[in-house]
Order: structure tokens, then sequence, then C-alpha cells
């Protein structure tokens, strides 16, 4: 006991948490934890470079991906249609 998850048994952790709560599984992985945490921290207007070097990314460029879809669920086209 002590040692690091592996990617494995978070997925399994998330998926069994999703599960418990009525939501599919097989819609949720590790990778939604990190995209979570950098669209929220985005959103937040958290620093680019504070998240990146939590999220481990090496490229600025992927990060940003993640960031314009936060831009995006903020203000789109389609929002002055309501």
């Amino acid at each position: 006991m002590g040692g690091s998850l592996s990617d494995r048994s978070i997925a399994r952790i998330i998926k069994t948490a999703a599960k418990a709560v009525g939501l599919d599984p097989e819609r949720f992985s590790g990778h939604s934890l990190r995209a979570g945490f950098i669209t929220s921290g985005a959103e937040a207007g958290a620093d680019a470079l504070l998240i990146a070097e939590t999220s481990r990314h090496q490229s600025l460029d992927v990060l940003r991906t993640y960031v314009r879809r936060a831009s995006l669920l903020k203000a789109h086209a389609g929002q002055r249609f309501l």
C-alpha cells in the first residue's frame, strides 16, 4: 500500500462512481477528470502555465484546445437564440 495509482485503477474508480450515481460508466474515464480540471481552471481564469504544470501537459498548444472549449461553453453562436 502507499504506492501510486495506475491509470487503470483511476479509470475503475471513476467508472464505479459514475455507475453508483446512475450514469453510464462507459462515458467516463480518467481523462474526464483531467479535461474537467482544465476546463474548470480555464473558466475560472487560472493561469495556463499553472494548469499545464498540474495536468502535466508538455505543450501549451494541446492545453489551449481545452481552454478554447471552455470559452465555447460560455459564449457560443446559439446563445442568442434563447
